[in-house]
């Protein structure tokens, strides 16, 4: 069997892209200004003297690839990358950043810190890297616990904030100062963004309008002919182009069911395939949008009409709901009265509902049904599918949609059955109903919004929600 790569076109980029422009101004604002961030180390201090600590310890990781593992840092004093910050709870005391202590080196700008008064370089060690004996880790913990000790905090109550990637580095800051009472206490800046300033609102709205140019770029290549390759990097160019930060936060899934969040790896397209664009972050400065698009080519069937109509007539029901004072139960459940009339669901509540990533009905673990898939794609390059993916059909997700933050942040709220909270003005988050029929159909799409005064804005307004057609001959 003679089998290759499916080429890439990168030859044709160029001229695919030939003569394409956005049909909107890409508008696109400055930095938050050092008032923001001055504002909110005030409210951070306030909440630790609330909550009894003398310090605030907040430790953000690298995770490869040139990427924090959370986005603390960023929002408290635009570090871009992985660090310890020493809060101390009186204003009159210095704020101290540890960094420098993985081997993905960034240097500012961008991502010079604002507030910070010591920057302390660790350096990434140990016998491979440097032929130095130690652990950066290990070093970190040891400065960090000296600077508390100078600050006269090596006895106090002392507030951390990080993720998994910290604990080594609590577990090390901990043996340095048995004395010292460390509580956990993420909650002083999640709470804080859930509801965004005036500011911060136009950072998210550039970054949708990134999204939006990079869809108008992908709808411009896309047709029979081209690869999943070159669709996503159409996406990429023209939101990178325009100060999009990074390239990969995104899926592009490519087949005739209607699969989605996939990665590109040289699917053709052809007549009758459905193609997913699940935006899942574009980032502008640190802060993040999500959309999701579908596109398809040629005909398609009937069943997969339908399923595209419902799932876009559950997003369209939802929005009109979008007001201060709503309650996300509603919005949520809004969404799936479509596919409860058409029988495709029988409650919008999430705990019973089936989703596409659920285990069995009692909790246990579910098998991945077993089942050669044909995609001549895929066999071109040596390999062959032989699971069926998604093992279950309904929703990807038992809930509508969620909260939309910082590049690397959690989301600070779901859009789901069992959320009594209601929308307050500043909120912003994507709406997306996503069903999935294996081997079948399936279609993901959603808008991102902003609640405002008076109702809300459509953050993603600049591609139509509906379908994208293209036509079976190229």
């Amino acid at each position: 069997m003679n089998m290759c790569a499916t080429k890439t076109g990168a030859y044709r980029m160029g001229s695919l892209l030939a003569n394409f422009q956005p049909d909107f101004e890409f508008s696109a604002p400055l930095s938050l200004p050092v008032e923001e961030f001055e504002d909110r180390l005030r409210r951070i201090r306030r909440q630790a003297v609330e909550a009894g600590h003398d310090a605030l310890i907040v430790h953000t990781g690298g995770v490869g690839w040139f990427h924090t593992s959370n986005a603390y840092l960023r929002y408290i004093c635009d570090w871009m990358r992985e660090g310890v910050l020493i809060i101390p709870t009186d204003s009159d005391k210095a704020m101290v950043l540890l960094s420098f202590f993985t081997q993905s080196v960034l240097l500012p700008p961008g991502g010079e810190p604002v507030l910070v008064d010591e920057i302390w370089q660790i350096g990434p060690i140990g016998r491979e890297y440097s032929d130095r004996p130690g652990d950066s880790i290990i070093k970190t913990a040891e400065k960090c616990a000296e600077v508390l000790g100078n600050l006269g905090l090596a006895k106090a109550q002392i507030g951390r904030i990080g993720d998994k990637t910290s604990l080594t580095f609590w577990a090390a800051l901990e043996e340095q100062l048995p004395k010292t009472n460390f509580v956990a206490d993420n909650g002083i800046l999640d709470r804080m963004q859930k509801v965004r300033s005036p500011r911060e609102i136009e950072l998210f709205r550039a970054a949708a309008q990134l999204v939006s140019i990079g869809t108008q770029a992908a709808y411009h290549v896309a047709k029979p002919g081209v690869t999943d390759h070159e669709i996503y990097s159409a996406f990429s160019y023209a939101q990178l182009a325009l100060g999009g930060e990074t390239g990969d936060g995104y899926q592009i899934g490519i087949n005739e069911f209607g699969t989605h969040c996939g990665k590109p790896y040289g699917h053709i397209v052809r007549p009758g395939d459905l193609i997913n664009l699940y935006i899942s972050n574009v980032t502008y400065r640190g802060y993040t949008a999500q959309t999701a698009r579908m596109i398809a080519v040629g005909d398609i069937t009937k069943r997969q009409e339908e399923v595209l109509a419902v799932c876009t007539d559950g997003v369209k029901r939802a929005e009109k709901l979008i007001r201060p004072g709503a309650l996300m139960r509603d919005i949520n459940n809004a969404a799936f009265e479509p596919m409860i009339e058409r029988g495709m669901l029988t409650s919008p509540e999430a705990r019973t509902m089936p989703y596409n990533w659920s285990s069995m009905p009692d909790g246990q673990a579910r098998l991945i049904p077993q089942q050669y898939v044909k995609d001549v794609d895929w066999e071109a390059q040596g390999r062959k599918l032989m699971h069926v993916y998604p093992a279950t059909e309904g929703p990807h997700n038992p809930n509508l949609g969620h909260s939309v933050g910082m590049a690397g942040g959690q989301n600070s709220f779901n859009i789901s059955s069992h959320n009594y909270d209601r929308l307050e003005e500043g909120m912003v988050f994507v709406l997306h109903t996503q069903w999935l029929e294996p081997l079948s159909a399936g279609c993901n799409i959603g808008d991102l919004y902003v609640v405002t005064k008076d109702g809300f804005e459509n953050l993603s307004r600049h591609t139509p929600l509906e379908i994208f057609r293209v036509a079976a001959e190229a």
